[in-house]
């Protein structure tokens, strides 16, 4: 039996209803040629404890799962696209060896069958779950793209963050048109679960960067991160007007007025070099943030005090919740 749920957005759900998984590397103090500790893909069950799941893996950096089958988990790595199931414990990888270091993931919600990824030279798509792939750069005068998501509107319709800026596409990336921050490079992009013409991008140097057009165009959106790394953006599902976001500088940073103003909150992070933050869709409050090779850290209300979880000595590039398998 399958479920549609959507992608983007959770409603509040019942404890015990989503796991969270985490890609990474426990770096701390590794020593090249040395074993690898435990890296790859963690996973929480809401009411259990961390574990490593499946293989150990030096570098995954993005994961989505299928909507119609939320037990599937596609991960780009530094060596294709896995696809995981088995609550991580089955892997198959699903490119070839000519497809290398890739930076995110998006399954399309719409036609879950199609899968698109970006990486170090391109976009690249599938529309039958990953046994082929075809080219999705189209016009794109310069490959390197670290962020790929799909219109949870309508399929085909995608932005992605390329070095030389935001760029939107309303058929599948046969075409793309630059939305915005020429010329910088957006590491992370989401769209709000409460308006989806919203969408906010996180950059490389220059701050965060805000549609409210559907994508259409993106503007700056005041001075957080400016001069620093952001690598993640995080709407809370239960509130329209509250967003995180993530960085090395700035840690993590919270608004509560749909961006307008933001608050740092840091108070117990060790470091303010955070590489991914997450809004607990099932518990009000709660929140996630990956320190670099300190922990992965949370806390129970909104980031205003925070404390260790787990995964010590690692670097967590990626959070998601996913649907435990066979239920809803």
């Amino acid at each position: 039996m399958r479920w549609l749920i959507p992608l983007m957005a959770f409603p509040m759900v019942a404890a015990g209803q989503l796991s969270l998984y985490s890609c990474g590397i426990t770096s701390k103090d590794y020593v090249v040629g040395a074993k690898l500790p435990p890296s790859g893909i963690f996973v929480k069950p809401d009411a259990g404890e961390w574990r490593h799941a499946g293989f150990n893996h030096p570098l995954i950096t993005a994961l989505d799962f299928d909507p119609s089958e939320p037990g599937i988990v596609y991960a780009a790595a530094g060596n294709g696209l896995l696809r995981v199931s088995g609550e991580g414990e089955h892997w198959k990888i699903l490119t070839g060896s000519e497809v290398t270091e890739l930076l995110d993931v998006a399954v399309d919600p719409n036609a879950p069958a199609t899968i698109y990824f970006c990486h170090t030279h391109g976009i690249q798509v599938s529309s039958d779950r990953g046994s082929t792939w075809r080219d999705a750069s189209g016009n794109l005068k310069r490959k390197y793209t670290a962020a790929i998501r799909v219109d949870r509107r309508r399929s085909g319709v995608l932005i992605a963050g390329n070095e030389q800026g935001i760029y939107r596409s309303q058929d599948g990336g046969q075409s793309w048109q630059l939305a915005g921050a020429a010329g910088i490079q957006a590491l992370h992009i989401e769209q709000s679960p409460h308006d989806p013409c919203y969408w906010l991008a996180a950059t490389e140097g220059s701050g965060l960067f805000a549609s409210v057009d559907c994508g259409f165009t993106f503007e700056s959106s005041g001075n957080l991160g400016v001069g620093h790394n952001l690598y993640d953006v995080a709407f809370d599902p239960a509130h329209a007007d509250r967003i995180a976001a993530a960085g090395w500088g700035i840690g993590v940073a919270i608004s509560e007025d749909r961006g307008k103003t933001w608050q740092a909150r840091n108070a117990g992070l060790p470091s303010m070099a955070v590489w991914s933050v997450a809004f607990d869709p099932a518990h009000a409050g709660r929140m996630y943030a990956s320190v670099h090779e300190e922990a992965l850290y949370s806390s129970p209300d909104y980031g205003r005090s925070w404390r260790k979880d787990g995964l010590e000595g690692s670097a967590v590039y990626r959070m998601k919740f996913v649907p435990e398998a066979g239920r809803r």
